[in-house]
């Protein structure tokens, strides 16, 4: 694991304390991981979207649609 040193002011270092207190992180670096972490995803989540509006339009997801694909599960569990 890499080490990554930042500079805050004081008052996102109190901000970031008061997350660590109240949200039950055991550090300001679990903290802060956490939080790149959800950005990373966030970033993930926005690509495909944007791949998704980029892509051919398929076919529609209505009921029918769902109906066969919960088929299609059950049928996979049964074996």
């Amino acid at each position: 694991m890499s080490t990554m040193n930042i500079s805050l002011p004081d008052s996102l270092k109190s901000f970031v304390d008061e997350q660590v207190t109240q949200r039950g992180y055991g550090t300001s670096s679990e903290y802060v991981r956490d939080l790149i972490r959800k950005d990373h995803d966030r970033a993930h989540l926005r690509s495909l979207l944007l791949q998704g509006v980029e892509s051919a339009p398929g076919k529609p997801a209505n009921s029918a649609y769902f109906d066969t694909l919960r088929d299609r599960v059950k049928r996979r569990k049964r074996g």
